[in-house]
């Protein structure tokens, strides 16, 4: 037996399932924040499983997708400079800009490289000292410590020609502004189990007590989702809001202390522009003061920039949960992981990355999905 395979046994998937059903007594509807748990959920099919009527509300918590359109547009402004070596990781690059992706940028002729680690960028720096290493670095928390890690790194070897393009989010800020429209549904979330493995969950206890909404922090594991479904269930039908850990294997109240710790010495809390969300306060990262001279936005004029919208994709109301992407008409013909009109299709974490690689047909199945 493979060791994931006790995260993913049928029979206990079932008693899981069934003690769901025989605990609720409502249509509740849920939101797991994550795209990494959005595709499991889907490829196992357990959202089209849950009771009748009980809904899982697919978040925002794609990395790539949350990217503002103007900061991959600059990422492209950028890379057409001579001289410059744009580097980031895979499935940003075919990330739709307003005129074309990176890796279009890379068949006109412009210097961009796939990076598995933002150290790999700095290696680059390091053995290219005559060109511009710039790493377009987006995510949440858990990409934020390798990033500060490689900044500091740069600073270490006295690199002067590294930088970074920065628009990192925060996941508890977008979770308020969720519970602040008067449109949310979401009466309870399933947390990403690898944010809170570097940030703890201290950060989600006054959300949990304000908004009067469960918190259950999960694993990617069907078995972890099937228990923190589970548990948020019980906790409303019990009337209960209080965070709780599913994922005790890998997460501590208190997160990891070295990883933030090297996050606030090299990031500082800025106002963010979230695809889809719009602008939220105190919900990004940028660099701190004493590391500016890394910022590539700074380093790299690129003059004004038109950033537009395809006007077919309805990515925004997917990121928000609103939508689903079977209910877009270009979902699966003028939109495919082949031809995406928007993040959301071409995302390791992309929610119509997910559905599309189930076969979801172009309605919805689900008979709890949002008109």
């Amino acid at each position: 037996m493979r060791h994931l395979d006790e995260y993913r046994d049928p029979l206990l998937a079932r008693a899981l399932l069934e003690e769901t059903a025989a605990v609720a007594t409502r249509p509740w509807r849920l939101m797991e924040v994550c795209g990494g748990q959005t595709h499991t959920l889907v490829r196992q099919g357990i959202d089209e499983l849950l009771p009748a009527g009980m809904r899982m509300i697919h978040g925002p918590g794609c990395p790539v997708c949350v990217t503002p359109l103007e900061v991959l547009d600059r990422a492209l402004a950028i890379a057409a400079r001579p001289g410059t070596v744009l580097t980031s990781f895979g499935d940003i690059l075919r990330v739709p800009g307003t005129q074309g992706d990176l890796l279009t940028q890379r068949a006109r002729g412009a210097d961009v490289r796939v990076v598995y680690s933002p150290m790999d960028a700095v290696e680059i720096a390091r053995r290219e000292p005559e060109r511009e290493v710039v790493f377009l670095a987006v995510g949440f928390e858990t990409t934020a410590p390798a990033n500060a890690m490689a900044v500091l790194h740069a600073e270490h070897l006295g690199l002067d020609n590294f930088s970074m393009l920065v628009s990192h989010v925060l996941v508890p800020p977008a979770m308020t502004t969720l519970l602040e429209s008067p449109d949310c549904e979401v009466q309870a979330f399933l947390a990403a189990g690898h944010v809170c493995a570097v940030m703890g969950w201290t950060a989600y206890e006054p959300i949990a007590a304000r908004y009067k909404v469960p918190i259950v922090i999960t694993g990617f594991e069907p078995l972890d989702l099937l228990e923190g479904i589970l548990m948020a269930v019980r906790q409303l039908e019990r009337g209960r809001a209080e965070v709780e850990n599913q994922y005790a294997r890998a997460v501590r109240r208190t997160g990891n202390t070295d990883a933030q710790n090297a996050v606030r010495r090299v990031f500082e809390i800025t106002d963010q522009v979230w695809r889809g969300l719009g602008p939220l306060p105190n919900s990004g990262l940028r660099l701190a003061g004493d590391f500016a001279r890394y910022d590539a936005a700074l380093r790299h004029e690129v003059g004004t920039l038109r950033t537009i919208e395809h006007p077919d994709c309805i990515a925004g109301a997917v990121l928000t949960g609103s939508r689903l992407p079977t209910h877009c008409p270009a979902y699966g013909s003028s939109c495919t992981p082949r031809t995406p009109l928007g993040a959301p299709m071409v995302s390791a974490e992309g929610t119509c990355a997910a559905f599309h690689a189930a076969g979801r047909q172009a309605l919805a199945t689900n008979p709890g999905s949002p008109a």
